[in-house]
């Protein structure tokens, strides 16, 4: 009995340590300008609202993925942005819906954006094709071919 116990917990103890290492480390505006900067790492740019269901779902089921919250950490900064608190920011990368995400350059250059949700298994090739410079020598859609 004592040693299923033991095996139980470990198990327990195994599952925190490996959800908390896939959450994504999310910035606020101003310290992942800076960070990016000083890494030399790409920005992600999240905006969201709390009454936005399509944002819930990205939050939940995108954002969840341990492929897509891994390879956030490895190759980007994330910032997160709620478009009720901090409207200025919004207005000054035009987000007319949500959710809305932008990838930025490390100076903090715009590169491109995606509105609306976005599924993992459509998500993980996008951050990808920015992260590795793709999207300077050819179309998305010719990158998704050499993947195949």
């Amino acid at each position: 009995m004592k040693k299923n116990i033991l095996v139980i917990l470990c198990f327990l103890i195994s599952c925190s340590i490996s959800h908390a290492s896939s959450a994504i480390k999310w910035y606020s505006y101003e310290e992942g300008m800076i960070n990016a900067k000083k890494n030399e790492k790409k920005i992600f740019l999240h905006f969201w609202a709390p009454w936005c269901g399509y944002c819930g779902k990205m939050k939940n089921k995108t954002f969840n993925d341990p492929l897509i919250s891994n390879y956030l950490n490895t190759n980007f900064i994330s910032i997160k942005i709620n478009t009720d608190k901090e409207k200025k920011i919004a207005s000054k990368y035009s987000v007319k819906g949500l959710p809305d995400s932008w990838f930025l350059t490390q100076k903090g250059e715009k590169i491109g954006n995606l509105p609306g949700y976005i599924p993992p298994e459509n998500f993980l090739p996008m951050l990808k094709y920015i992260s590795t410079d793709s999207y300077k020598s050819m179309k998305y859609k010719k990158f998704l071919e050499t993947k195949k």
